[in-house]
């Protein structure tokens, strides 16, 4: 689950205490608002049938115990002791560790990647702990040739990251519906019986409706409130457990005790199992303590949690087991609930309260399934989508109105759908407690193969708490027909989609590979490629790294002119979350010099923004110019095997500025900064015009090849497409057919063409199907 990027920047992460803290203070709105927000349906969902509340309160101490002892040994010992550490250059989540894995196994799933990406500083970064010689060294040489050796471990390791993935994307509909009626539930004590269920589910609904609405319009605005709300939220129930201990019970402390899980099992026996599916959603939002890391720092999580969140949460849940333990006939149909514990005299504060804690948390796993969406769609396991960015100076607040209005209706049927706090608890709970599953998996891949530990310590971190998480996993799934059906029927669908997609990216890219156009017949054309060249620069959109594509040939062939300087232009994703602008540019030549055509492969992570047209325009330019004016492209006319392009490639600064700019002022853009990754009015781009520096050391055919490149950049700039429609060939199994033919045909139709990560004006397009 990645939650908010950017809304909160640490650039440096300084070690520095003022700035720890406020990165402490600012991750209380953004990491902890889902994990906040617990209490308000735990003990009701705990107690919904499973178990009933007796006199002997050893049922609510058991609970308690668990509660307590789930929060201490998962959030606190997991997440913050070990999983934390297991950070990609400062970024976490599922997609972190299984990024952490295919680098250092090898086992990634781009088709398109190269050497040359692992020459990247962000892919060298954070090498293995231990050397090659050790016990560990040894166990990690042995899996990583076991994972390179069999390709069904390899799509096994895919699943189980997309099974996460899926899940967090289910959350995403689940979390924003439980949490916000779980707060509006505060009503039923205010209402009769037969009122409060016509009042809870359309209030939820209006605030779910506007929750919604106002997503384009981003969080920058109101972000800064998100704090303080989480602040006042966890004081708020943090001072009512401790009124509630010291006026009820308190003894309550007692509780605590694992011989109290002892005692509760023992009493309530297969109740007392089923029942842990409702516990466990105390420990709901604490995968965002890792995947929210990249925003933040590893200390400032850790404090944040440790000294305000696990106390506040600890003391509200002992205050309600402390009122619960002295209460025990509730006069209400509705029995047990967060506000029956809240003073009559405060209710109504508290419950505006908590349904802005509700907001807050909710906003945070919504904006969350927009990056990891985002970061699916990077590295070619979604379909390309629809992005806006609500901020115009924070380019991680992202909004994707597909999903956004998708996440609504599937919210909004949710709500109307189960209108109660058990079933929805069922169905959350198995989601959360399926990435924690996929999480745990994942980190023991991830000592032996990064850390370098003995499997024996992996064996006992995955047995310790895979066994802790597959007890809440079972309780949780044997209530597969009172709500826990809704997301593995969610994650169902969406696998489907990634995988299909993903699939079809792959056999596309295998089919272009398999038809490049030869070298040889490329050379036959001469300079002039058989037809007129006019002056402009042509980049020819492409997915190969090498290699000429096939479309090239269909263009010249139907094609009356080309451009003077033609750039098979790769925008690819590699399987780091960020590329430094000074290695984002791979540029090398195809033929001799005086065809004029250049490769340039740019590549972003899985986390990066791309560039609006107009700046991305102009870093190609220069890279060009720069590879040109360094050497880096000589080849003595000589045109080498397409195989062999990528050696002749050169890393080219994408801040490298060659020559004088001279910019036009550009129009107003509006009143609002909201904005597209798409090109912004033609009235409104500015023209960039290159000077050639006076340079006697300069030899004559570069300065003659860099005076062909700033013409054609004068004339302008047309990005040429082709689109391709994939089928599958004859013979093949009707799985196949069904997955290609009608699945990845209708995304592909349905989805953003490659132009639009580039944000390519349509004026300047020139686009071909080819079937």
């Amino acid at each position: 689950m990645d939650l908010e990027g950017g809304i909160y920047s640490s650039p440096s992460k300084r070690d520095s205490w003022r700035a720890v803290l406020t990165l402490a203070y600012q991750s209380l709105g953004v990491v902890y608002g889902d994990l906040s927000t617990s209490p308000l349906y735990v003990y009701k969902s705990t107690f919904a049938e499973d178990i009933q509340h007796s006199e002997t309160n050893e049922e609510i101490y058991g609970v308690l115990s668990f509660v307590f002892w789930t929060l201490t040994l998962v959030p606190l010992l997991k997440y913050v002791f070990i999983v934390l550490r297991a950070d990609d250059n400062g970024e976490g989540g599922t997609f972190a560790l299984y990024s952490l894995l295919c680098r250092h196994a090898r086992v990634g799933f781009l088709p398109n990647g190269q050497l040359a990406d692992e020459e990247l500083s962000a892919y060298k970064k954070g090498e293995s702990i231990g050397g090659r010689g050790t016990v560990g060294g040894a166990a990690a040489s042995r899996v990583r040739r076991m994972l390179e050796k069999h390709q069904v471990l390899q799509r096994c390791l895919l699943v189980l990251a997309l099974i996460g993935t899926c899940m967090v994307i289910g959350d995403g509909v689940l979390t924003p519906a439980i949490s916000v009626f779980s707060a509006v539930s505060g009503l039923e004590l205010s209402t009769s019986r037969e009122q409060h269920k016509y009042v809870e589910v359309p209030v939820a609904c209006f605030v779910l409706v506007c929750l919604f609405a106002l997503q384009h319009y981003g969080t920058h605005r109101v972000g800064f409130l998100f704090a303080p709300i989480v602040i006042t939220w966890l004081l708020c129930i943090s001072m009512i457990g401790v009124y509630n201990i010291f006026h009820w019970n308190p003894h309550v402390y007692q509780a605590l005790s694992p011989y109290y899980m002892y005692k509760f099992l023992k009493k309530t026996q297969r109740g007392g199992w089923m029942s842990l599916g409702g516990i466990l959603l105390c420990i709901t939002g604490s995968e965002a303590m890792f995947a929210d890391l990249g925003h933040f720092s590893q200390l400032s999580i850790k404090i944040a949690f440790t000294s305000v969140v696990y106390p506040s949460l600890i003391l509200a849940y002992m205050g309600q087991a402390a009122y619960l333990s002295k209460h025990h006939i509730i006069q209400s149909d509705y029995r047990i609930g967060f506000y029956v514990s809240v003073p009559e005299r405060i209710r109504w504060p508290v419950l505006a309260i908590a349904i802005l804690a509700a907001v807050v948390g909710s906003q945070a796993i919504i904006t969350g399934t927009f990056s990891i969406i985002k970061q699916c769609s990077a590295l070619a396991c979604f379909p390309r989508v629809k992005i806006i960015h609500t901020s115009s100076k924070v380019h991680g607040q992202i909004y994707i109105p597909e999903i956004n209005w998708i996440l609504m209706i599937l919210c909004l049927a949710v709500t109307v759908g189960f209108r109660d706090t058990k079933r929805m608890g069922n169905a959350s709970g198995l989601a959360v407690i399926t990435v924690m599953l996929v999480t745990t998996c994942l980190m023991s891949l991830v000592m032996v193969l990064c850390w370098r530990k003995s499997i024996f310590v992996a064996v006992c971190f995955l047995l310790f708490f895979g066994t802790i998480e597959a007890l809440y996993f079972s309780a949780s799934l044997i209530k597969f027909l009172e709500g826990a059906w809704v997301p593995v029927a969610l994650s169902i669908i969406v696998m489907i989609i990634m995988y299909v997609w993903h699939y079809g990216t792959l056999k596309k890219y295998e089919f272009d590979v398999q038809n490049k156009v030869s070298i040889n017949w490329l050379l036959s054309l001469g300079p002039s490629l058989g037809i007129v060249r006019v002056k402009g620069i042509g980049l020819i959109h492409t997915e190969l790294v090498s290699g000429i594509p096939a479309i090239f040939s269909h263009f010249v062939t139907n094609l009356p002119a080309f451009h003077q300087v033609l750039v098979f232009l790769c925008i690819k994703s590699v399987q780091v979350p960020h590329v430094r602008p000074e290695e984002r540019f791979l540029v090398g030549r195809i033929g001799p010099k005086k065809h004029r055509l250049y490769r340039c492969i740019v590549r972003y992570g899985y986390h990066d923004v791309h560039k609006d047209d107009l700046e991305f325009e102009t870093d190609l330019v220069c890279s060009i110019a720069e590879f040109i004016r360094s050497g880096a492209s000589e080849a003595n006319g000589i045109a080498e095997e397409p195989e062999k392009d990528e050696e002749r490639m050169a890393v080219v600064g994408a801040g490298v500025r060659f020559g004088e700019v001279d910019v036009e002022p550009a129009d107003a853009a509006g009143p609002s900064d909201s904005r597209e990754i798409q090109s912004p009015v033609i009235a409104t781009r500015k023209k960039v015009r290159f000077v050639l520096p006076e340079s006697p050391q300069m030899d004559g055919g570069v300065r003659e090849e860099l005076q062909d490149l700033m013409e054609a950049r004068e004339a302008g700039t047309a990005f040429i497409l082709g689109r391709s429609y994939v089928r599958a060939k004859s013979g093949s199994g009707w799985i196949k057919r069904l997955a290609i033919d009608l699945g990845y045909d209708f995304l592909s139709r349905n989805s953003r063409c490659p132009a639009y990560a580039v944000g390519i004006p349509h004026a300047s397009t020139l686009e071909r199907e080819c079937n």
